[in-house]
């Protein structure tokens, strides 16, 4: 009795694919690397950002109509929320303006979009791998 080739391997092909499409699924997101703007790396080798810097970011947040309408159904009018904010220390406003500069307003579409090909790519090689034909039909 003979085994073909591809009948011998294909458990460890198959395995060797879910270990990678797995890997990939639990990959860490939140550690990436980029290029840091000449003004952080001034503002770290100062003692860190200044409150008006700091300021103007949240303000330009606050300046969005979903969220000066969201704030509004929370009872907050702008004057509210100036004078709340004139109340925080130097480093809450710093910490908050830095909060904002890590929200991704869409989400990690790019990753989704990534993981998504990964899974229909590792089902159309399962299928194939087990003799299975795939037909498009109108």
């Amino acid at each position: 009795m003979s085994v073909s080739f591809q009948s011998r391997f294909r458990p460890l092909i198959v395995f060797c694919l879910v270990v990678t499409t797995l890997s990939l699924a639990f990959e860490d997101r939140e550690a990436s690397a980029a290029f840091l703007p000449s003004a952080t790396v001034v503002a770290s080798e100062t003692g860190g950002p200044d409150r008006e810097t700091s300021l103007k970011k949240i303000q330009a947040v606050l300046e969005s109509k979903l969220l000066v309408q969201r704030l509004a159904d929370f009872g907050l009018n702008q004057a509210e929320i100036l004078s709340r904010l004139s109340q925080l220390s130097d480093q809450q406003v710093h910490e908050i303006a830095t909060q904002l500069d890590a929200q991704q307003p869409g989400g990690d579409v790019l990753g989704t979009v990534v993981v998504l090909l990964v899974i229909a790519i590792l089902v159309v090689v399962l299928l194939q791998l087990t003799g299975h034909k795939i037909i498009i039909t109108k």
